[in-house]
């Protein structure tokens, strides 16, 4: 075994040893939880609090409305990891950092992840306070975080992408929020590094190439779970109109301000979706 094999196996076995030895059950469920869904943790039976910080080569948030804590425990009768809190690539962090946690996630026993977002509309037909269910996502960093070198006990060297989002769990969420009446859009998620918002072109550019979505996080996830073998459900909050939409200036506030009003349909749409898995 090389040296970078040994320093990325021996740090996902580090970081999942610390957490082990920290919880009683095998958590089967993981859920990254985005802006304004924070509160969804503190529903989590006998959970079990660990700060990334203290965590073994976890990187710490510094993003406002990511605090940066595991949860470990069950909701909806099954055993769950929450991240509460991501890291972003703009953070500086490498792509091998920011989809980190997925790994050990995937060490620990999670065979079905739920990755979620606040995300701005591209396509002029949605509006903010709506959930979007991703089918398909455009990334546009330029980067991937599987560059480098291939370990297999991992993963292949050249994952399939054909169906990324896995269709039996975005069925699930169709029928879901169908019975819930719950006003549900499905598309394209543009991933981008920000930090900036996009610009007025940009969004155009995304438009024409048929995104319905955009924001700064998810992807790198996604790729690193689908190369783990996990299956993905991806949902993003329509928080804001992207750029030049509306023609009025983007700031965060906003999208925290649109994340807390629709938090809680997003949470009761979450529960189902778990205890349907």
């Amino acid at each position: 075994m090389d040296t970078i094999e040994k320093d990325l196996i021996t740090k996902i076995e580090e970081a999942k040893k610390y957490i082990e030895d920290r919880i009683k059950v095998k958590p089967e469920v993981g859920i990254v939880l985005g802006s304004g869904l924070g509160d969804l943790a503190e529903e989590v039976d006998d959970a079990v609090m660990i700060q990334y910080s203290d965590i073994p080569h976890f990187k710490t948030s510094t993003v406002i409305g990511h605090e940066g804590v595991l949860i470990l425990g069950t909701f909806m009768n099954k055993n769950v990891v929450m991240m509460k809190g991501r890291v972003h690539f703009y953070e500086g962090y490498s792509m091998q950092e920011i989809t980190f946690p997925t790994r050990v996630m995937k060490a620990l026993g999670v065979s079905n992840i739920i990755v979620t977002n606040a995300a701005g509309a591209v396509n002029k037909e949605f509006f903010p306070g709506e959930l979007m269910i991703i089918n398909d996502h455009i990334n546009m960093v330029g980067i991937n975080p599987l560059i480098g070198k291939n370990f297999d006990e991992l993963g292949t060297r050249f994952p399939d992408m054909t169906s990324q989002y896995n269709k039996e769990l975005i069925s699930i969420a169709n029928d879901i929020a169908f019975n819930l009446k719950l006003k549900i859009k499905e598309g394209i998620y543009a991933y981008m590094s920000g930090p900036n918002y996009e610009t007025k072109a940009e969004i155009n550019m995304l438009r024409i190439l048929g995104a319905d979505a955009v924001g700064m996080s998810t992807v790198p996830e996604v790729i690193v779970a689908k190369h783990a073998g996990m299956d993905v459900l991806g949902i993003s909050c329509i928080t804001n109109m992207a750029s030049g939409i509306l023609g009025t200036p983007l700031n965060h506030e906003e999208v925290i301000e649109v994340s807390n009003i629709v938090k809680d349909k997003f949470k009761t749409f979450i529960r189902e979706i778990v205890e349907k898995m």
